[in-house]
């Protein structure tokens, strides 16, 4: 009886077919848990941020904790589960004043789509100041939050204000804007919902 022999070229062709549905198959398995994360979700956010930097690989926020207007400790880690718009601040800084009205407008549009806007003041004053910053600007939708000795500030590296952070449901970082933005324009609302939306 003669054996068989196959040309190591015909195994190649006769296996080439098997190799490539079984990689087809895992990318396919792969590409809804891939579609999901941030590089899909937040793709363009440099055409709709000026000074927006990506955070690749996503990273873990500050566990340090700030106070809110009553002395309250507070921490990122309250809002797991939710996207986040973490937003650096301070009276005396011009631009800072300029888009706090519009960070304000934003919390109320995003919330429902759970995803909340954080405003943490770095006024050494604290919460007096911000309080009375607050009512002379009526500003209603946003919690008044401060850093009391910049320990946030510093745990995020952050190098200027104002900076906001773009976090995800997981509590991690996945970008960050330096300097003012139009948060409560159309782009800007309809991006945030696309990316930081759990």
């Amino acid at each position: 009886m003669k054996s068989l022999r196959i040309r190591p070229s015909a195994l190649i062709q006769l296996a080439a077919p098997a190799l490539l549905g079984l990689v087809m198959a895992v990318s396919v398995s792969l590409s809804r848990p891939l579609a999901d994360t941030e590089p899909g979700k937040c793709a363009g956010a440099d055409r709709v941020f000026t000074g927006f930097t990506a955070q690749d690989p996503p990273k873990p926020v500050s566990k340090q904790s700030f106070i809110d207007a009553n002395g309250n400790q507070q921490s990122l880690e309250a809002h797991r589960g939710r996207g986040v718009v973490f937003n650096f601040w301070a009276t005396w800084c011009a631009p800072c004043v300029r888009e706090m009205p519009q960070l304000d407008r934003l919390k109320a549009l995003l919330e429902p789509d759970g995803i909340d806007v954080v405003a943490l003041s770095e006024d050494r004053k604290g919460a007096t100041l911000v309080k009375k910053f607050y009512r002379i600007n009526k500003l209603k939708n946003l919690a008044i939050n401060i850093d009391e000795g910049g320990k946030v500030l510093r745990d995020s590296r952050v190098i200027g204000l104002p900076a906001t952070l773009f976090i995800n449901a997981d509590g991690l970082e996945i970008g960050r804007v330096y300097g003012i933005s139009e948060w409560d324009s159309k782009e800007s609302v309809a991006f945030l919902r696309r990316c930081l939306k759990p």
